[in-house]
């Protein structure tokens, strides 16, 4: 479950510091992580991805509107060890046909029964990115099948594309034990 909610939300990408940079860089992730976990803003519909070296942030991903992307940016700055942050999550512009899209692809996902148990989820597994009508699914399902299921689902709406950016279980805990 905690490799479910830490790829579904935040990803920490490439620490190269020595060993014990990187259980501080952890430490640090782990804090960032939950700061955009439990912004009450942060949705299925959003993605915030952390890179994060000696103090210093990134933060990319898209959000669907401007307040969150300053308010995660506010978040993170307060975290203790935080000396910097750079923000570069992406605003989805505004767009009905992408709302639609998004709500449209997320209500049938979320009502197949392999995935309905965990719409009542705080932070859902699978987060649908639509941007332009290219869809993007990001998270952390249980297997391949459900990759699959996902994102056949997904591609049964008139996206112009369909992306799956889904990693399993067994993916995420091998990422895992690499740091």
């Amino acid at each position: 479950m905690f490799a479910r909610l830490m790829i579904a939300a935040v990803l920490l990408a490439g620490v190269s510091t020595p060993a014990a940079a990187e259980t501080e860089n952890l430490q640090t992730f782990r804090a960032v992580q939950r700061q955009v976990l439990q912004y009450p803003h942060f949705t299925m519909f959003d993605s915030v991805h952390a890179q994060i070296d000696n103090g210093i942030v990134i933060l990319t991903g898209k959000v669907t509107m401007p307040y969150k992307r300053d308010a995660i940016e506010r978040r993170v700055s307060r975290v203790d060890g935080i000396e910097e942050v750079h923000n570069r999550i992406e605003v989805l512009p505004v767009s009905q046909f992408d709302d639609e899209l998004r709500y449209r692809i997320a209500r049938a996902i979320y009502t197949h029964p392999v995935f309905n148990g965990f719409v009542s989820t705080v932070n859902p597994p699978i987060h649908v990115i639509v941007d332009r009508g290219r869809v993007t699914l990001e998270g952390v399902v249980n297997s391949p099948v459900e990759q699959a299921l996902a994102r056949s689902i997904a591609s049964s709406f008139n996206a112009f594309e369909v992306r799956s950016e889904l990693k399993t279980d067994a993916e995420v805990s091998s990422a895992l034990e690499k740091l």
